[in-house]
């Protein structure tokens, strides 16, 4: 049944009304890796596709033009489409990411990072039209965020954005979406410097990832839901890096990008008892809201890796009103 849905997803296209990312495989993976029956994933997807658009003609990719070029212009994705689908064809998955995610981990902040995260569920999923879409998505919407030349004095990356989040509290976006807002952010005179303090390392996605999700737990801030979901999908692309340190920095300077953007909001109560993980599922599966869904895989999965409390305190904050 997953495959079928995610077969049929080949009509949609990747994003709808005001370039909001269509999340009907994101979401369907997600609800499959939580043990939702097929009944269930059916009816997800029947419910969800009433706000899609239709998928634009096929543009053919012109074989001799360098394959970056198009990186972020408009309505490059049907041809992006296109040369990713033959590409993958002919060499294969492994030989095409190995290619392809160098160059296009300076821009994973593409779309909110939906460009990374629907990639990855592709990659978990095994389905070679959905990592086409993927790519084409992240290369169509790619967003360069990088810091200056880390100079290393630094190894909490939650100390690093506590300093970004001071220096630029008077400067944050009222953009409307959360890719515009991040590039406002990097825009700002401080926000390479300080972004440049942290030491990249080996233990940085899980120091990060931790991070965001302590501040999803306590805040539930939308933005700061990308930034677990992100982390995520950085866990599954990694083992296709040849060189993790360098996709790490550019992984880094994005999220520190998307903290930035958040204004400081009244946090909401705490919770007091957190439900068990089973019920946490259920309320996940059952819902219609498709980043409560992804977001709530993935803290499932975070908990198996690392065994943190923070992974049900933030999956918690999602499905429990208030």
């Amino acid at each position: 049944m997953l495959e079928a849905l995610l077969d049929a997803n080949v009509h949609h296209h990747a994003e709808y009304g005001h370039e909001l990312s269509n999340h009907l495989p994101m979401a369907l993976v997600a609800l499959h890796g939580l043990g939702a029956s097929e009944a269930r994933l059916e009816a997800w997807a029947a419910g969800y596709r009433g706000r899609l658009a239709p998928a634009p003609l096929p543009v053919v990719w012109i074989g001799s033009e360098p394959w970056k070029d198009r990186f972020g212009t408009p309505d490059a994705w049907p041809a992006y489409r296109s040369l990713f689908a033959q590409w993958l064809l002919h060499e294969g998955r492994d030989a095409v990411l190995a290619q392809v995610l160098p160059a296009l981990m300076p821009g994973c902040g593409a779309a909110a990072f939906h460009g990374l995260i629907r990639s990855a569920c592709a990659l978990r999923a095994g389905h070679a039209g959905e990592l086409t879409d993927g790519l084409a998505y992240w290369a169509w919407r790619y967003l360069p965020i990088e810091p200056a030349a880390l100079d290393g004095r630094e190894d909490d990356p939650g100390a690093v954005l506590d300093m970004l989040g001071s220096a630029l509290a008077d400067t944050c976006s009222d953009a409307g979406l959360i890719a515009d807002r991040m590039r406002d952010a990097a825009a700002q005179p401080a926000f390479g410097p300080i972004v440049a303090r942290l030491r990249v390392g080996d233990e940085t996605l899980a120091a990060l990832t931790r991070v965001a999700l302590t501040r999803y737990a306590e805040g539930g801030d939308f933005t700061v839901l990308h930034l677990v979901t992100a982390c995520h999908a950085m866990h599954a692309l990694l083992p296709w890096l040849d060189e993790p340190l360098s996709a790490l920095r550019s992984f880094w300077a994005a999220c520190a990008a998307g903290a930035a953007s958040v204004r400081p909001r009244p946090a909401p109560l705490a919770l007091t008892v957190l439900p068990a993980w089973p019920e946490i599922t259920a309320r996940a599966i059952a819902s219609d809201d498709e980043h409560v869904i992804k977001l709530v895989w993935a803290c499932t999965e975070l908990d198996r890796l690392h065994g943190w409390e923070a992974c049900r305190s933030a999956a918690a904050r999602a499905v429990v009103p208030g």
